[in-house]
């Protein structure tokens, strides 16, 4: 039994050295400017196992840290699993973020080199700059330069409790939480998956599994690759989704399982219904957040069952629940029961078990001896919010979800204040500490509006050291916020709307009232104090 990813690749490798390990489509090669075609599994292990060798000679070793500024690109794993062998821990990096975010990874999770594209090195040798930390550079195809600090666990031996990966996840009272992912959590996410059955029974050696989400989340680290890596099948990881040509690529691909965020459905919907459209391989797709009136109609047309699930970063496979089974109650917000290798509770705002159709907050945890089997090891450097997050022996969620009377559970809302965008989490608090550095503002609140593609997007409301006079006044204001915040945060975190108020719902202690200001946000939009930046809010593409 493997102890570790690398591990667990090398044996997959042993029995299927010419099956294809990962599949990379034309789109998404001519994107990255790499090769297109498959990469076997033996020929995988080959490079692995040449950067792990050049690796162990510049000095890497048992708990260094090393970011991954990949994107989606085969070198991602190459690195990723040759440095697992040697027990460094990766830490995906969304090359999406930017200064005010790099300088807080580099700094908070101490990684001591990155494997960067070469057009992010200038950002991140800045942030270092800025976070005051040494940091090596190189490109995916770069000779290794040295390890600039010893390994701190030289000589100790590497095995399923091993920091595997540092993964960030946006927080709802400060900056992003740092939650410490061991080999164990992969291990048992690709095992997870592997033996789930039903509606998602994955068959050894012949899955081809197409995502479009990034590798900086665990579905895609963890549980898209884990599943493929543990069963033998084929990773096809595209850069992003595509629309227009999402389908080609289905086809094209081979794909037999497709993985997807609430949005994908809503959009693949609006396109004309065509011959074509239950032309593919796929046998069922896995994901969350479908608009349930659209759940139905997109089934029938496309000819697949779409597999709600329920999971976080820090539950990983310990506790996932998904529908996989029939009756999937198409049409609603539920997403299965649990198995009975997960135990679940929830929690009404008394306190107590909430009974049938009342909402709670859902409470999870593993069955057994150890309840935080294939969970997160805890936040780094954050002993307090692990604690509080585990209190009472079970894992607080802060997702409000109801039982049916037939056991089956149903998502709800979020507790937390966190706004979700397309799948992204966004913490609220992140966003307003970045946008108080403008010198033009003077007080910002941010909080989610209904947007009917992306589920919620960003609105801020600002108070302004000298409130703009007029109309051109507030859109020139508003733009140049936009434009500078897109050098600070990842694109989807900056505000879609900005809205400038003469002052903010307060507390008497100065806190921002944040039920008030749910309630005020969606009726800012379309106001004349309230500038729409939605068209700025592209991603910005970094050459390579």
């Amino acid at each position: 039994m493997a102890n570790t990813v690398y591990q667990a690749f090398t044996e997959t490798a042993a029995q299927f050295p010419g099956n294809p390990f990962l599949c990379v489509m034309p789109e998404t090669a001519d994107i990255y400017n790499i090769a297109a075609g498959e990469i076997t599994y033996g020929a995988a292990l080959q490079r692995i196992n040449t950067l792990k060798d050049a690796y162990a000679k510049a000095g890497y070793g048992h708990g260094h840290r090393v970011g991954l500024l990949l994107e989606n690109r085969p070198a991602f794993f190459m690195h990723w699993f040759a440095l697992n062998a040697l027990g460094v821990s990766v830490v995906p990096i969304n090359a999406d973020m930017r200064a005010a975010e790099l300088s807080y990874l580099i700094g908070h999770s101490e990684i001591c080199m990155a494997v960067a594209l070469p057009g992010r090195h200038e950002s991140l040798a800045a942030a270092a700059l800025d976070a005051n930390a040494t940091l090596a550079l190189m490109g995916p195809d770069d000779n290794i330069p040295p390890a600039n600090r010893p390994a701190p666990l030289a000589g100790q031996a590497i095995g399923t409790h091993t920091e595997c990966g540092l993964m960030y996840t946006s927080g709802t009272t400060g900056r992003p939480k740092g939650c410490i992912l061991p080999n164990e959590y992969y291990l048992y996410c690709g095992q997870w998956y592997a033996n789930i059955g039903g509606l998602a029974t994955l068959h050894k050696g012949v899955e081809r599994m197409l995502t479009p989400l990034p590798l900086v989340h665990m579905n895609a680290m963890a549980c898209s690759t884990m599943a493929m890596v543990t069963t033998g099948g084929c990773l096809i990881a595209i850069d992003r989704f595509h629309p227009k040509t999402w389908w080609s690529t289905v086809r094209e691909s081979r794909a037999t399982v497709i993985h997807y965020l609430g949005v994908m459905p809503a959009i693949l919907m609006k396109a004309t219904p065509a011959p074509e459209d239950t032309r593919h391989s796929v046998r069922f797709g896995f994901g969350a957040g479908i608009d349930r009136s659209l759940h139905e109609p997109f089934e029938k047309r496309f000819g697949f069952p779409l597999l709600e699930a329920w999971a976080m970063t820090e539950t990983g496979s310990g506790a996932v629940v998904i529908a996989n089974h029939e009756p999937r109650h198409i049409g609603t917000s539920c997403f299965g029961k649990e198995e009975p290798v997960v135990e679940v509770r929830l929690v009404n705002d008394a306190g107590n078990d909430a009974g049938v159709d009342e909402n709670g907050e859902l409470l999870v945890r593993h069955a057994g001896d150890n309840p935080r089997f294939g969970f997160f090891a805890g936040y780094l450097k954050d002993e307090a919010a692990t604690t509080e997050a585990w209190a009472d022996g079970w894992f607080h969620t802060g997702d409000i979800v109801c039982r049916d009377a037939d056991g089956y559970l149903h998502f709800i809302d979020r507790k937390k204040n966190v706004i979700r965008r397309s799948g992204e989490n966004i913490a609220a608090v992140e966003v307003e500490s970045v946008l108080l550095r403008h010198p033009a503002i003077k007080a910002a609140a941010v909080a989610a509006v209904p947007d009917a593609v992306r589920g919620d997007e960003v609105l801020a409301c600002l108070v302004c050291n000298e409130p703009p006079a007029d109309a051109n006044a507030r859109e020139t204001l508003a733009h140049d916020i936009v434009k500078w915040s897109l050098t600070q945060l990842a694109y989807y975190k900056v505000p879609g709307f900005v809205a400038f108020v003469d002052a903010l719902p307060l507390t008497p202690t100065n806190k921002i009232q944040r039920g008030e200001l749910k309630k005020l946000a969606p009726t800012l939009v379309g106001t004349e104090q309230c500038v729409d930046t939605n068209h700025l809010k592209k991603r910005q593409e970094i050459s390579a």
